[in-house]
């Protein structure tokens, strides 16, 4: 008869566990690890020794409120002679004695979340479990060390705003690891109304990253349940801030978890895209922030955006849109659930645009499916497949409610960008959801999607053709010329009329005021001709119609008097904020107090007040957000400069953020890169 272990007390060796399982930036205070991956926890005995093949431990590892076996909730298992990384199973790998270093593996196919464990009849541990994308035998699996460097355990990253012509790195303090963080995600999960419905089935889900990630992209909004945002796009941000005042997403996941979990006020898509980033991360899925430039919003599914513009080339809104910008996340997992080769990268987006089986939320679905039109595959495949192809058709409409059809190049998902790994460059990865355009792939991906117009598209007629140029000098407070050109392609001489106007655009297509407007009834050009038409954009007029997106669109209108065709030529333009001077006093190591010394000159040609310097960056601010407020107003041309203090707590490479916010100049964001020394 096999003689029960006596334990008497025991140390689960945190530092060295969570340390082996690379939790340890979540803090070595409490036992933290990744499935399929032994830990090693030490037992002290009361009396008796432990002898090999002798002595016996019963142990019950369980999750969640209702844990079953059936469910795989439950795993009762007890000592084998050697570990199996393939399920539950201890061993012990000491000699005998009255110390025992009993070595316990959990399944790489085990739920994650907490943990209760008992060993023997009175010794309960609690643990937490996550996903290891370093563990071949988890979904999740990566096999790049860089890879997962960047993707899991990077507190700090790049997100992409602007325009697709000029894209704006803007920097984001993800903080996946700092105190409380990881607590704060397991609670989004409790939350879902999935697990207020049915916990036992829920808490079972939880082994299934596709599972996880589509229970985050609803969650990470707050239009279904209790989620974390509330997102906000007209209108003013009464009641709470601008989307543009985050600097990363730790203040946001504590706001709502302090707050009863009630929606933080406000996000829009990089925000939502960054939290679901933190989260994902957190819980050990490798993800990254996704940005697709002029992506398509289809909401009837049928891969094309009808646009009407009045006489004067004015867009006229609409829901179906086109979004300068729009983030999304990428989650690294296998697919069995679909045909092989489908496995890698997968799309979701937990801003809310359209309702999937009834819910806001949208994904998983692999990348790759979108680029081979697989649009039956699971999750949301035509909407994401329209926000990378949707053919553009733009109408005007004219006084007396006639529409006549525009020619214009209506170019969807350009330049779909994500951050390099190991460092702070744009990577584009859009080959990886469109082959090039043009090319048979192309064409054998729409036909599969079903994609008619983009099959029967003819050739442009040459004919008359109008674009915008622009300078690249197009800072915010300075007065600057755009240019409208007409070109004459056909071998008669033509007469047409140009309207070239300009109006303050939200980068989700919102239409603001009017910043400058030219109305040409005679413009004649020779055959082969060209013409330049200049527009003067003055601050004086822009300056108080622009948003926080400082985007103009700016919009030509042609009206051939010969042939009677009408085309039109867009384009987005992000005016330049200032940049950001930081420079760091001191030697950078653990645990000792820095200054930043942070300047920006103010470009406007009116005084900035109420102007304030904030900063936060992981393992820098300890996890908080330092303020400094000027106490004078910042003339013209005059530097605001501030030095704030900052004590970092772990070594490595590190990015401080920085935001800079005044009355005429918002939410200015910079950052420095600061290697931290031991």
């Amino acid at each position: 008869m096999a003689q029960a272990l006596d334990i008497e007390r025991w140390d689960l060796e945190c530092l060295f566990n969570n340390t082996d399982h690379r939790t340890d930036l979540n803090g070595v205070d409490r036992l933290i690890v990744r499935r399929g991956q032994p830990f090693t926890i030490s037992l002290y005995l009361r009396s008796g020794s432990f002898q090999p093949g002798a002595s016996s431990l019963d142990c019950i590892a369980e999750t969640g409120p209702q844990p079953s076996e059936q469910y795989g909730t439950r795993a009762r298992f007890g000592l084998s002679s050697n570990i199996d990384t393939s399920t539950w199973s201890a061993a012990v790998n000491s000699p005998p004695g009255e110390m025992v270093a009993l070595s316990i593996c959990s399944s790489p196919k085990a739920p994650i979340g907490r943990y209760t464990l008992t060993l023997g009849q009175s010794v309960k541990i609690e643990f937490i479990l996550l996903f290891n994308p370093w563990c071949s035998a988890d979904e999740v699996y990566m096999d790049s060390e860089q890879s997962l460097e960047e993707y899991v355990l990077s507190q700090d990253g790049i997100i992409f705003r602007g325009s697709s012509r000029y894209t704006i790195p803007t920097p984001w303090n993800f903080g996946q690891f700092e105190s409380g963080i990881l607590d704060i995600c397991l609670r989004i999960l409790d939350m879902n109304p999935k697990c207020l419905r049915n916990p036992g089935k829920d808490h079972s889900g939880r082994r299934n990253p596709i599972y996880v990630t589509r229970v985050l992209s609803a969650m990470v909004n707050c239009n279904d349940d209790k989620g974390v945002l509330l997102g906000k796009w007209t209108d003013g941000y009464e009641g709470g801030v601008s989307p543009l005042f985050w600097r990363g997403s730790v203040e946001i996941l504590r706001n709502w978890d302090t707050q009863a979990c009630q929606p933080v006020r406000y996000g829009q898509c990089w925000v939502f895209a960054a939290v679901a980033c933190s989260v994902s991360r957190a819980l050990g899925i490798p993800c990254r922030v996704i940005t697709n430039y002029l992506s398509a919003h289809d909401i009837n599914s049928n891969l094309t955006i009808e646009r009407y513009v009045n006489e004067n080339g004015e867009l006229i809104q609409s829901r179906e849109m086109i979004w300068n910008y729009h983030c999304w996340v990428e989650s690294w997992m296998t697919r069995p659930d679909l045909k092989p080769d489908f496995d890698g990268w997968q799309a979701s987006d937990p801003t809310p645009q359209e309702k999937s089986d009834g819910v806001y939320c949208c994904g998983p679905i692999p990348v790759r499916a979108i680029k081979e039109g697989e649009l039956t595959f699971k999750y949301d495949a035509p909407f994401v497949f329209a926000e990378v192809n949707a053919d553009v058709i733009t109408f005007m409409q004219k006084k007396d409610g006639s529409t006549s059809k525009v020619t214009t190049i209506g170019l969807v998902g350009q330049k779909i960008s994500t951050k390099s790994v190991g460092n702070d460059t744009r990577e584009d990865i859009t080959h990886l959801y469109k082959y090039p355009e043009g090319s048979d792939e192309e064409r054998e991906a729409f036909k599969k999607a079903n994609h008619q117009n983009k099959l029967l598209q003819d050739k442009p007629d040459p004919g008359l053709h109008v674009t915008i140029k622009v300078t690249s000098d197009m800072r915010k407070g300075c007065d600057f010329d755009v240019f409208a050109v007409v070109t004459n392609n056909t071998e008669a001489e033509r007469k047409c009329r140009l309207v070239f106007g300009s109006c303050a655009v939200s980068y989700n297509g919102f239409l603001g005021g009017n910043c400058g407007f030219k109305d040409l009834l005679n413009v004649q050009l020779s055959p082969g001709a060209e013409r330049r038409v200049p527009l003067r954009l003055n601050y004086s007029k822009y300056g108080d119609q622009v948003t926080e997106d400082n985007l103009i669109r700016l919009a030509a209108l042609l009206l051939d008097y010969t042939s009677g065709e009408i085309k039109l030529a867009t384009r987005n333009i992000v005016l330049d904020n200032p940049e950001i001077k930081v420079r760091i006093l001191g030697e950078p190591k653990e645990n000792r107090k820095l200054a930043a010394e942070i300047t920006l000159q103010n470009p406007l040609p009116e005084p900035l007040d109420n102007c304030c310097f904030s900063i936060e960056g992981a393992n820098l601010t300890g996890g908080n957000i330092i303020s400094e407020r000027l106490g004078c107003t910042v003339g013209p041309g005059e530097d605001a400069k501030v030095k704030i203090y900052f004590t970092p707590s772990h070594s490595g490479l590190r990015k401080l953020v920085v935001d800079f916010d005044s009355n005429k100049l918002c939410h200015v964001k910079g950052y420095r890169n600061v290697i931290i020394g031991k």
